[in-house]
């Protein structure tokens, strides 16, 4: 029987050594997957503590740059705070150059101490006369004004006459100063066309020249457009008398209420007087230019109108044979350079004591 040889690397001793090198390997695999994973914790934790470290870098260069502007505002403030007082230190010593030489003044004029007594003595009882006369011209007024400042608002037109008429142009071209603007305020509502400037400026006027009418005259006011009628309510075309001035501050009252509206016809305007019993002695023409609208003359209604056709229209009006004194308060418009000398040649040849005022942005 033949001797079987003994192997010692057999199959049995090959698993056991295979599955000994496999968990020596996994052991490895296991060891060296924590201290990674470890690594990437500890990485990301580094990554957000930089980001942060970054962020309040960022934030501290911000109040670097605040703190540098507000450095750079305030030695500026300095230099201008440093170079007042040098000016104050300037003006000082001017002042006391000044006091100075105002001392030396003074000492030099001791010998007309009494002169300037004497004249300011004289200046205060000029000063009473003034006033007393100012007193007795403000008794005779039935109504007061006021205006800016103090001054006299010299017109060069008379307040004479028994019966007065204040004669208004009422169109749409009294709503501006220019062409443009009349149209503009014309498209507005009745409220604010009433609260135009140079309607108001014209009913200014208007209460101003109220003021001068005395006790016992009669007055009436009239506005025209394309049609002429009476401002004053109720009173049917009549004249009113002036008692205490009420009666001017119940028609200055209406007029305010009257909206400006269509075209200029003077020759309405005009005919309207003729109603009038008895006709005024002195009439206050309020308007802005020649008119629009004529009767017998053609025109179509349009806003924009030739200045040969004023002219037409201004000469159908028949102006020049008004048997009484006209002032003309001119509102000028552009758009119409003749309305001035038209007016000026009428009021020149009229000779019935009339005047032309070309009414100045600031009167009265």
């Amino acid at each position: 029987m033949a001797r079987r040889e003994f192997n010692v690397f057999n199959l049995s001793f090959l698993d056991i050594i295979s599955c000994g090198f496999g968990a020596v390997i996994l052991f490895f695999m296991i060891i060296s997957t924590q201290p990674k994973t470890k690594s990437e914790r500890a990485s990301k934790e580094l990554y957000a503590q930089s980001q942060l470290i970054d962020e309040r870098i960022f934030d501290e260069k911000k109040n670097q740059v605040v703190l540098r502007n507000s450095l750079n505002q305030t030695i500026e403030e300095s230099q201008i705070v440093e170079g007042s007082i040098s000016d104050l230190i300037e003006q000082i010593q001017e002042l006391e150059i000044e006091i100075s030489n105002f001392n030396n003044t003074t000492v030099a004029s001791t010998d007309n101490v009494n002169q300037i007594k004497a004249d300011i003595k004289q200046i205060i009882e000029d000063n009473k006369r003034l006033q007393t006369q100012i007193e007795n011209t403000q008794n005779n007024s039935t109504r007061s004004f006021e205006g800016d400042g103090g001054r006299q608002y010299l017109t060069g037109l008379r307040m004479s006459g028994e019966h007065v008429l204040f004669l208004v142009d009422a169109s749409t071209s009294m709503l501006g100063r220019t062409v443009t603007n009349a149209i503009r305020f014309g498209t507005f509502s009745d409220e604010m066309k009433i609260r135009a400037p140079k309607w108001r400026h014209v009913l200014r006027g208007i209460d101003w020249l109220s003021t001068q009418l005395e006790p016992g005259t009669k007055f009436q006011i009239y506005v025209f457009n394309e049609d002429a009628q009476t401002a004053i309510v109720g009173s049917n075309g009549g004249w009113i008398e002036v008692i205490d001035g009420s009666e001017i501050e119940s028609a200055i009252k209406d007029l305010r209420r009257i909206v400006p509206d269509k075209g200029t016809n003077l020759t309405n305007a005009f005919e309207a007087l003729l109603k009038l019993d008895p006709y005024p002695d002195n009439i206050f023409l309020f308007t802005d230019g020649l008119p629009t609208q004529g009767n017998r003359i053609f025109q179509r209604k349009t806003f924009r109108v030739s200045q040969d056709d004023r002219m037409k229209f201004f000469e159908e009006a028949g102006i020049a044979f008004i048997p009484t004194s006209i002032n003309v308060l001119l509102y000028p418009i552009d758009g119409d350079p003749e309305a001035a000398l038209k007016y000026w040649e009428f009021v020149r040849i009229n000779g019935k004591g009339g005047g032309l005022m070309t009414v100045a942005s600031d009167w009265p």
